[in-house]
């Protein structure tokens, strides 16, 4: 029996899973895209692909859109939380441009006219976000959503990740009833870390609405209302041929910055903004913000959330005090932000906290701009001889102590590499003195390669110190997590691979570091001594090893090798080199 051209194709078509007409092969491509990993981070991703896959369906079968939607794509990203400590950790950074990668061939090759995207973790969400500026359709971000926080059955406290590392150092019961308890069910990291500081800064800058950021990743809204409304979003930007690069432009750069270091957010915010602003063909730190004027800003800047982890609450309790758009309305009507630029939903970001119309803080959870929860905080960046270009990232919002009239000087304790830290502490903590400075280095973008993050050393001399009173200081070529907290500085540069002056500091050197100057300094390494040292010492041992310092030691994994070839300095993002067009 032969088909009836019309109606049997239609029906054809139809019964597909897509519920796809068959004739529209030839229509604009529309595409869903979820974020997927090895943790728990990513578990609620992809029911809720399913959810957007489905709204979207709906959609073009109800308004009979002339576009053709394709089975969803997911990309591949790691785990922090179990790798960190570990030499694996070196793939955590090389991931979000792994997920680059596979999201722009997805794109790119698919001939994607329009895009949702749902993304968990912290480094494939800025993946994602740069391979849609890259490709420049019409795109929404979703995100999974933040885990809640645990409880633990002993002592009836809040837990997080950044607890369970906290206590890395005591008995095995203890860890292990952290472990167990820490991260109960689904959803990315829930404190201010990176995950929810690159939330609010993608929110902020217009491509995810507001009031998706901060509901938690089981929360139904996820399921049943937000992929419809992200479907409402897409189609107005399809209508109103608004694309990514209208949205992502300096003001809305600055504004994204703005709100991340108004919540105490995670310096990795300062990688993955370079980032995306250069795939969006801009220059963060020459039009958007200089380094200088970064400063100022967080200077006058006051913190707005009693968050993890400097603070008590989590993402999921700012939900319920009315989300991420209280904060922007704070910042909005103190003058800290502007409202013009255009987001996802069609509207300006001042129009669109007018119709969300957020409740006042409660200043217990989310504080007011004249009743901050810190007077100020948030980031700092330093310039000094130990980092002569500057870039240099330091968290005021957790430091705990040893700052005193705003200088902290401490003798310098060297570690190339983490693992020999690692190793010290656990042999050997009483020998870990107040007023010491360790520097790790060899974990540069370079150098380990792929900057890990150092969660695991930050955590063991948080617990040291607050055990014994002290101030330990750190310092590195390296990132932090976002649970990172403590006098600890990042992101020095250059890195020690490349022959920085971090790589020529020496056990019992002096470490200044000045926030009312916003210097870091090493007394020794004036012009003479970085020229003395470096001569006498760093150069004969690279060049006696073929180039390579033998402190970094050799990579034969593909995407390592690739990291080390091509990795940008940390005030460039810290990327793979992307080849110029042409």
């Amino acid at each position: 029996m032969s088909l009836n051209p019309g109606r049997d194709v239609q029906r054809v078509g139809t019964a597909n899973f897509l519920g796809e007409d068959v004739r529209k092969i030839h229509d604009p491509v529309w595409a869903v895209v979820g974020n997927l990993g090895d943790s728990q981070c990513y578990l609620g991703v992809p029911e809720k692909v399913q959810a957007v896959q489905a709204a979207v369906s709906r959609r073009i079968a109800a308004e009979d859109l002339a576009v053709r939607l394709i089975p969803p794509a997911y990309t591949l990203g790691v785990s922090d939380g179990q790798l960190n400590g570990t030499p694996e950790m070196r793939f955590s950074l090389v991931g979000r441009e792994l997920v680059h990668d596979v999201a722009d061939v997805h794109l790119a090759a698919n001939r994607v006219a329009a895009l949702i995207a749902v993304v968990a973790c912290d480094k494939p969400p800025v993946g994602t976000v740069a391979a849609v500026l890259e490709n420049d359709v019409p795109a929404v971000i979703i995100s999974d959503g933040p885990i809640r926080p645990g409880t633990d059955p002993q002592s009836g406290a809040r837990i997080d990740l950044v607890s369970a590392f906290q206590v890395a150092d005591q008995d095995d019961e203890v860890r292990a009833r952290y472990a167990l308890n820490a991260c109960p069910g689904q959803g990315s990291c829930g404190g201010m870390f990176t995950y929810n500081t690159m939330q609010t800064f993608i929110a902020v800058l217009g491509l995810e609405p507001l009031h998706m950021v901060s509901p938690p990743s089981d929360d139904p809204r996820r399921l049943h209302e937000f992929p419809d409304q992200a479907v409402d979003c897409l189609t107005t930007m399809t209508g109103r041929g608004i694309r990514p690069r209208d949205i992502v432009t300096p003001a809305s750069l600055r504004n994204a910055l703005t709100v991340a270091a108004a919540m105490g957010g995670s310096t990795n915010v300062l990688l993955h903004s370079v980032e995306i602003a250069r795939a969006a063909g801009i220059d963060l730190w020459g039009e958007v913000l200089g380094q200088d004027d970064f400063n100022r800003l967080a200077r006058r800047l006051p913190v707005l959330v009693n968050m993890r982890p400097f603070g008590d609450y989590s993402m999921v309790d700012v939900d319920a005090k009315g989300g991420l758009q209280v904060i922007v309305r704070e910042l909005l009507e103190a003058g800290f932000l502007d409202g013009s630029p255009v987001t996802c939903t069609g509207e300006t970001l001042a129009e669109q906290v007018r119709r969300l119309d957020p409740p006042s803080p409660d200043q217990d959870v989310i504080f007011a701009v004249d009743k901050p929860f810190k007077e100020t905080g948030g980031l700092r960046l330093l310039r000094g001889n130990l980092a002569p270009e500057g870039g240099a990232i330091l968290k005021v919002a957790g430091v705990e102590g040893g700052v005193r009239d705003g200088i902290f000087t401490g003798r310098a304790r060297v570690f190339n590499g983490e693992r020999s830290l690692v190793e010290a502490l656990d042999r050997h903590p009483e020998r870990f003195e107040d007023n010491d400075m360790v520097v790790i280095r060899y974990e540069g973008p370079r150098g380990a390669p792929g900057m890990p993050e150092l969660l695991d050393p930050t955590s063991r001399i948080t617990s040291l110190c607050r055990q014994r009173g002290i101030t330990i200081a750190l310092m590195t070529d390296a990132r932090f997590s976002g649970g990172s907290v403590g006098l600890v500085i990042g992101h020095v540069a250059p890195e020690a691979l490349l022959g920085g002056p971090i790589a020529l500091v020496e056990d019992g050197d002096t470490i200044v570091v000045d926030l009312n100057a916003d210097r870091l300094d090493c007394a020794e390494l004036d012009d003479a001594g970085v020229a003395r040292r470096r001569a006498a010492a760093w150069r004969a041992a690279a060049e006696d090893s073929g180039g390579l310092h033998p402190d970094a030691g050799p990579v034969t994994d593909r995407v390592l090798a690739r990291m080390r070839a091509t990795a940008l300095p940390a005030l460039l993002g810290a990327g793979m080199a992307t080849p110029p067009p042409g």
